[in-house]
């Protein structure tokens, strides 16, 4: 009860209508397997689109591990399936092998000056940076003397629009001497601060020197675009950088290893590694380098600088072009790269342990028969995963090739109500190599579990569904096959005449009737989940009658919207479901020690597996 100290009007704020519970999402996928490019460890990002995927892990080209022949990037294809099936929002948690390799450059005569290398290891790293130089106006002015100072001339030079650590380059002599680089340096003279320039030449005794030696003084910047490599390579371009290190957009600050935000390090695919004492070195080999993309001219060792003191110089003479090498894909990864690693920060299927809001998972590839093995170790990592975390279900992909007994005989070695497997594989044109290729069905079902909740509900049984990119499947499977499959609980993608590619099975990997339909698992998981969530605010109430007839009667209000919306079977709500929170379900002991425990009962609707309609013969004059 709230203190009353003093005489007056007191105005209070109540609530007379119950707490709500709102349903959680259920479409939201997580897929871990190996990509081309991309951050290998630590929370992985929301993507919401394919080009989100292809700018942060690389796209659909292929990945080469060491020892094979290139083999077709399942993970990425399986993305592209996903959002095309109607997907809305996905996690990738990217797997590697310790052997990959991370593609470096070394600029300059010496080695630890300054190294380019691409953020992240594989042999998608392995593309071209190319620097475009440019001048900046001349920022060298002049300001009348202090009167208070009775010293010649009446003017003294001053930099304008320039700080402390910026690198210039100036002319000294006259406006049509030769640039040299410099850094400014800040300083305190006659009271006030001031600047002077720093040569990039370490050893000059000349150091540091005034601005009256300069006739101009131009602030260097640089354009950075970087070309990947792949069937469909696109360039990521940063104009006009500085290289004052404290800048937001330096050089350095850009590319730094440690980015100072999550756009950074997912969207800046190079970093540059140098030390903060030698910069102003760097930049002095950089603009020494001779440009590669000057080799038709006839001197090949023009400069970067030797283009700068042209005016009328082009972006080319200005640019050097610096091929990164040294990345790969290492070798194949195991299921121990599946399996992820806990220490921070955590890779794999550990990664995605944190994002409380995925609710399907799976491995596209993983099953392929070059693969870490049939694809059954995935399986059980994927499985182990989704009973950990309660609100998961996995989807399995059978293995390629595969026929109908040996399908059936990789099911039979596992039994959970969290996973559903698929078969057979399916057929789509690849715009990579410009040929049809066979995919595993993960990418379509993912695909196609999303669209289902988005457009009908997590109640509905995710199948009877067409693949929107199917072209054919690697084995056409008819009414026969379908009636040995199906009792396993082998989810069966088929082609019907005249309407295409459907998913026939809502099945799961259970011998449990009662959780054998997939639909009945995850809207349980949607069911619980929502109810946990929507109730965390009973936490250290008071454990009495008000308190449970709260908790009974938001929870009741849920379902009974549940069952309005013909989400559960019963003609009245006593029918679909039942909640009890009173003496009757707790003991005594329970009270003491703080636990408040609700009964439910929810009567779930099953699909129609088998629509049935019995036709008989009647006479016409019959009363029935």
């Amino acid at each position: 009860m709230p203190e009353y100290l003093a005489p007056g009007v007191v105005v209070e704020e109540t609530s007379f209508r119950q707490k709500t519970i709102e349903g959680v999402s259920t479409s939201t996928t997580a897929y871990v397997g190996p990509t081309r490019f991309g951050p290998q460890s630590g929370e992985p990002t929301l993507l919401t689109s394919f080009s989100e995927f292809e700018r942060i892990y690389g796209g659909l080209d292929q990945l080469q591990f060491t020892g094979e022949t290139a083999s077709h990037n399942y993970l990425a294809h399986a993305v592209r399936c996903y959002f095309e099936e109607g997907g809305k929002r996905l996690y990738v948690a990217r797997v590697v092998n310790q052997t990959i390799g991370q593609a470096s450059a070394d600029v300059g005569d010496s080695p630890s000056v300054m190294t380019l290398r691409a953020r992240h290891p594989g042999d998608a790293g392995n593309f071209t940076v190319t620097l475009i130089f440019k001048l900046g106006e001349n920022k060298l002015g002049e300001t009348p003397r202090d009167p208070t100072q009775p010293l010649s001339p009446d003017t003294v030079p001053v930099l304008r629009g320039l700080r402390d650590g910026d690198i210039v380059l100036a002319r000294s002599g006259s406006p049509a001497g030769e640039l040299e680089l410099y850094q400014v340096e800040d300083f305190i003279s006659d009271g006030r601060n001031t600047h002077r320039l720093v040569s990039a030449v370490p050893e000059s005794p000349e150091q540091p020197l005034e601005l009256d030696q300069f006739a101009t003084v131009h602030p260097l910047t640089v354009s950075v675009i970087t070309s990947a490599l792949g069937r469909f390579a696109s360039e990521l371009s940063w104009e006009d950088l500085n290289f004052r290190n404290e800048h937001s957009q330096s050089f350095f600050s850009v590319f730094r290893a440690e980015p100072a935000d999550l756009p950074t390090q997912l969207y800046a695919p190079l970093e540059v590694l140098v030390d903060p004492n030698a910069q102003l070195e760097a930049v002095a080999d950089l603009v020494s380098l001779a440009s590669l993309a000057n080799a038709a001219v006839a001197s090949p060792e023009r400069s970067i600088l030797d283009g700068l003191n042209d005016p009328d110089s082009t972006d080319t003479a200005r640019s050097v072009r610096i091929p990164l090498t040294g990345g790969s894909d290492g070798d194949r990864v195991t299921a121990t790269e599946y399996e992820g690693d806990e220490d921070h920060p955590k890779t794999g299927l550990k990664s995605l342990e944190d994002l409380e809001e995925i609710s399907i998972i799976a491995a596209p590839g993983s099953s392929h028969s070059t693969g870490v093995d049939t694809g059954t170790d995935v399986w059980r990592l994927l499985i182990a995963h989704c009973e950990r975390m309660r609100y998961r279900v996995a989807v399995l992909d059978s293995q390629n090739d595969q026929l109908i007994t040996e399908v059936r005989a990789n099911r039979s070695t596992i039994d959970t109500t969290r996973a559903g497997l698929y078969y057979p594989w399916v057929q789509i044109a690849d715009p990579v190599t410009e040929r049809d290729i066979y995919l595993p069905p993960s990418g379509f079902v993912t695909g196609i579990f999303a669209r289902n909740d988005i457009e009908r509900g997590v109640h509905k049984a995710p199948a009877n569904e067409v693949l929107r990119l199917a072209k054919s499947l690697q084995i056409n499977i008819n009414t026969s096959q379908q009636e040995v499959l199906n009792p396993d609980g082998v989810n069966v993608i088929r082609f019907f005449e005249g309407r295409g590619f459907r998913l026939w099975g809502a099945r799961t990997t259970t011998s449990d009737p009662e959780w054998k339909y997939m639909n009945v698992r995850r809207y349980f998981a949607y069911l619980e989940r929502s109810i946990e969530k929507g109730t965390q605010w009973a936490v250290f109430e008071n454990n009495g009658r008000t308190l449970w007839s709260n908790v009974r009667s938001t929870i009741e209000d849920f379902l009974f919207n549940e069952w309005k919306e013909d989400h559960l079977a019963g003609a009245t709500p006593e029918q679909a479901f039942f909640v009890r929170c009173d003496r009757s379900t707790m003991t005594q002991n329970d009270i003491d020690n703080g636990r408040m425990i609700c009964l439910i009962g929810v009567a779930p609707l099953r699909p129609a597996e088998f629509v049935i309609f019995r036709i008989g013969q009647k006479t016409a004059d019959s009363s029935d």
